[in-house]
């Protein structure tokens, strides 16, 4: 991978459905990565599986991929939900799975150039997404990160 790639991440909580499909579409994003493990949730509103596949197609052309190998594992998850959120602690339980996984050589580079990683945090700073995105980065070298 020589050619810099584009990675944005995005977090659907706290933004309507306006503002969340107007920003990647201003964006130009072309694929956007469900790096959730329960995307099926009524809680997820307009961003529930089935649904969102379907307005990102229709409001932008965009490309809808749920990728499970870049989604926490119930047992992190939960391990985190029960700790206060000792995101120290879930920082690098996640980051060691992403590296058992080798997720750096089982996604193409070509699925990550013009995508968006989405989960749920409004923000990135305690958010799996960012780590996929800086773990990526790391491996790579030449991808720039925009979060949305």
């Amino acid at each position: 991978m020589s050619n810099s790639v584009n990675l944005f991440t995005i977090g659907f909580t706290k933004k309507t459905a306006q503002q969340f499909f107007d920003t990647l579409v201003n964006a130009g994003v072309k694929r956007v990565i469900d790096t959730r493990l329960n995307n099926i949730s009524q809680l997820a509103g307009f961003t529930k599986r089935s649904d969102l596949e379907y307005f990102l197609r229709k409001i932008g052309d965009i490309e809808y991929v749920h990728m499970l190998e870049l989604a926490p594992t119930k047992d992190i998850l939960d391990d985190y939900k029960k700790n206060n959120g000792n995101w120290e602690t879930y920082e690098k339980k996640f980051l060691n799975l992403m590296s058992e996984r080798k997720i750096e050589k089982k996604i193409p580079p070509e699925v990550i150039t013009g995508s968006c990683l989405l989960c749920s945090e409004s923000k990135p700073h305690h958010c799996h997404r960012r780590l996929v995105a800086e773990y990526l980065k790391d491996k790579w070298s030449n991808i720039n990160i925009y979060h949305l």
